[in-house]
């Protein structure tokens, strides 16, 4: 019987080093598709390394972070476009492991307005994807102080929610896991997209499986099915529906640890879903590790819970990390 470890602490953080109005200038390194070689997904992403040696930004930020991005040109009323904030998808030691180059995960907007049909297109999304090896682009930050791993990470088991481009924190926390004198206890990424072509990073997540005995790294295929399952999942549905659950490496078994610590990051309604399925999968001790219910009656219909809801009536505790957007 292993002794129960408290809430996280987590460490002190560099923030805003470079002002939004005063940024840096950093130079792409390198722009990659994400998705699988070969395969056409349904969107465009792009994994865009940003060389900022020289600058304040470089050591400067953490994996989990985010930064800051000033498009080029003008918005429609002649003023300069504002800072746009992307997650780092780089470890705490960058792309180069100097602290130099940090990346992140961007997708290309391109939509269609509903009332004239014109088509509208994301300015940061698109000018980051568009940037070429040597082009210059306008940085800051790095912000956030919360989203990032916890001192003594090694004491902890993880269990990682992303969909789409919330894949990017994660790409870098693990690879700081892997890189500790000693490894965390356990560590399952859930990985959520609508079809498989669309999966971020996915060589480099199994073949860190593949090294790493403590990390697993489990699908959720919203529009299709996985090997193990013949049904469409979420990422929510992998707290039960998991391939290893019923064993010690499952994320049944992983949540019902007091040394679990859970992060959740993508799509704005996630959450909700991971709520809704702890509530189902744990027992009332177990589930007040992660969330504070307001009363019996809200505790009692997991189903009726609401996006409106959290932080009101289901407040996520200190073992609980979401970013949504």
């Amino acid at each position: 019987m292993t002794a129960a470890v408290g809430d996280p602490t987590f460490p002190e953080v560099t923030q805003n080093v470079v002002r939004p109005n005063a940024p840096v200038v950093g130079r792409v390194v390198s722009t990659e598709l994400c998705t699988k070689a070969g395969k056409k997904a349904a969107g465009f992403v792009r994994h865009v390394a940003i060389d900022v040696s020289g600058t304040a930004l470089a050591g400067a930020f953490r994996a989990g972070q985010s930064f800051g991005v000033v498009p080029s040109g003008e918005d429609a009323k002649g003023r300069p476009h504002k800072v746009r904030l992307y997650s780092i998808a780089s470890p705490t030691a960058g792309e180069d492991g100097n602290g130099t180059t940090l990346a992140t995960t961007v997708k290309r907007l391109l939509d269609e307005d509903w009332n004239d049909h014109r088509l509208r297109v994301g300015v940061a999304s698109n000018f980051l994807c568009d940037l070429q090896v040597g082009d210059e682009v306008q940085v800051a930050g790095p912000n956030g102080k919360r989203f990032i791993l916890p001192e003594d990470a090694s004491s902890y088991n993880f269990v990682f929610f992303a969909t789409g481009t919330g894949i990017a924190p994660f790409r870098g926390m693990i690879a700081d896991l892997a890189a500790l004198p000693e490894p965390p206890r356990s560590a399952v990424l859930v990985m959520g997209v609508p079809y498989e072509t669309d999966l971020l990073y996915d060589e480099q997540f199994r073949e860190l499986e593949a090294k790493h005995p403590w990390f697993r790294y489990v699908t959720a295929i919203s529009r299709g099915t996985q090997i193990d399952t013949n049904r469409p999942l979420y990422v929510g549905d992998r707290v039960s529906a998991d391939p290893d659950a019923g064993t010690d490496r499952g994320i049944p078994a992983l949540l019902r640890s007091d040394r679990t610590l859970i992060y959740v990051c993508g799509i704005g309604g996630m959450e909700l879903g991971i709520l809704r399925a702890l509530a189902n999968e744990l027992t009332p001790d177990e589930l007040a590790r992660y969330v504070t219910i307001a009363d019996e009656g809200v505790a009692s219909d997991p189903a009726a819970w609401t996006r409106r809801m959290i932080s009101r009536d289901i407040r996520p505790t200190r073992r609980v990390m979401l970013e949504v957007y």
